[in-house]
């Protein structure tokens, strides 16, 4: 009885080391919760004092305290760390409320943070102020952009759209409302076209209005073409198109000042023009001229966009502009559009000087982060702001098919707008099912008998 109690209890720790192992591995998310979160909890609460003090995170404190502990307390005066207000587990780790000591600022803490990351155990740590002399440490526990899978609650609304997730676990917005435009770079396979995809599956569940400017023949666009107001598919119609844009950028400032207003959201839900997303695939094949006679076109339409970066924003249109590399070399203008894309997006890259273009100018630290994006994460991406805030991001996985398919099913939305009918792009026909072709007879292999 004795051997078998013992071969039981061996048999259940080995299956119970298995389960955690393929839950580490297959279920991060439940080993967090059942293992990680602990384990992590315990090594943040018996390390926190001495971790802050070996990273430089301490201050000495002040004569009052300083007498008190040597002369009432009888014990050694040591630096203080900054004070632990609040511990919020979560389903990917742990959320840290910080009350900084007078001498120290969030930006020695955000320095920091890779230590903090290494001394604590855990996957990253990321560093967010909440309020004047407070930091909220995000620690994540496990690796999320391994398998992204945006929750379930983040959905589109009013302009804005969940692309991504960070890597501190929280959802990835576009906010046209906060940033009207944004540059979008990244090398081939980079999971450029995966961000546009998320993009335009969003959009065209919101009532807006969808142009699309693809001078590759449309390659990529032309599948939204059930969704779209207008597309252009060579850099000559895309002239024409962005010139109508402006035509009808200056007849909405006519409106606006006729009712005395400075912005689109400020007129009655009934006198609203409906806002529009530009969306400017392979922003190069706009700048690229094979002759001399086409500068001057190729400048007026570089000219033309760089209007509506500027002053597009008040009339509700907005800019999302993607290439491989944007920078001064293209050509006049560039230097111009790009100072005013708010938002950068910068995927996997070719060389360090088109991650300087993306992110330099904004958020400098991030460039290091751009360039070392393995090439196995397709829509691992570095995102930044004019603030100096950036973040890692990744897009789930979608399929063209499937992009298409939201376009299709939402093509009711697409707004009737006269000016742009010219640019309507036709709805490509759905292929008929293949036939399939009959079974063939096999002969008996006896003859029937008369």
């Amino acid at each position: 009885m004795t051997d078998v109690a013992l071969w039981l209890e061996a048999t259940g720790a080995l299956a119970g080391a298995g389960g955690v192992g393929y839950a580490r591995v297959r279920a991060p998310r439940l080993y967090w919760s059942v293992v990680g979160l602990p384990v992590t909890w315990g090594r943040f609460t018996w390390s926190y004092s001495s971790t802050m003090e070996v990273c430089g995170l301490t201050v000495q404190p002040s004569g009052f305290r300083a007498f008190m502990a040597r002369n009432l307390a009888r014990r050694e005066v040591r630096p203080v760390p900054p004070k632990v207000r609040r511990i919020r587990p979560v389903s990917t780790g742990l959320r840290v409320t910080l009350r900084l000591p007078a001498g120290l600022e969030p930006a020695d803490v955000a320095a920091s943070s890779e230590r903090l990351r290494h001394a604590f155990g855990v996957q990253s740590v990321t560093v967010a102020e909440t309020k004047p002399g407070y930091v909220e440490l995000r620690m994540t526990g496990y690796d999320v952009l391994r398998r992204v899978r945006l929750p379930r609650r983040a959905q589109p609304r009013d302009l804005v759209v969940p692309v991504a997730l960070r890597e501190d676990g929280t959802v990835f917005e576009r906010d046209y409302r906060k940033v009207p435009m944004a540059l979008t770079v990244g090398a081939t396979l980079s999971g450029k076209s995966v961000y546009q995809r998320n993009l335009v599956m969003g959009l065209a569940r919101l009532s807006v209005g969808l142009v699309g400017i693809d001078c590759k023949r449309g390659v990529e666009h032309s599948r939204y073409a059930p969704r779209l107001s207008a597309l252009a598919t060579d850099p000559e119609m895309a002239g024409h198109l962005i010139d109508a844009l402006v035509l009808e950028m200056s007849e909405r400032f006519d409106l606006l000042a006729l009712h005395g207003v400075s912005d689109l959201w400020d007129l009655p839900e009934h006198l609203r023009p409906v806002p529009l997303v530009v969306l400017i695939d392979e922003v190069a094949e706009l700048f690229l001229v094979t002759s001399k006679k086409e500068e001057a076109a190729r400048d007026h339409t570089v000219m033309q966009l760089v209007r509506l970066a500027q002053m597009a924003r008040a009339v509700g249109i907005y800019l999302e502009v993607c290439g491989q590399r944007f920078g001064s070399d293209l050509g006049r203008g560039a230097t111009a559009l790009r100072a005013q894309l708010t938002g950068r997006v910068v995927h996997r890259v070719n060389d360090k000087q088109t991650a300087e273009m993306g992110l330099g100018d904004i958020a400098p630290d991030a460039v290091v982060a751009a360039t070392s994006i393995r090439a196995d994460r397709p829509g691992a991406a570095v995102a930044g702001d004019t603030s100096g805030g950036w973040s890692r991001i990744r897009t789930p996985q979608t399929s063209p098919a499937q992009a298409a398919a939201v376009c299709r099913d939402f093509a009711h939305l697409t707004p009737d707008l006269p000016f742009l009918a010219p640019f309507r792009p036709a709805a490509p026909a759905v292929p008929p099912a293949r036939p399939v072709p009959p079974k063939p007879t096999v002969p008996p292999l006896v003859p029937p008998q008369p």
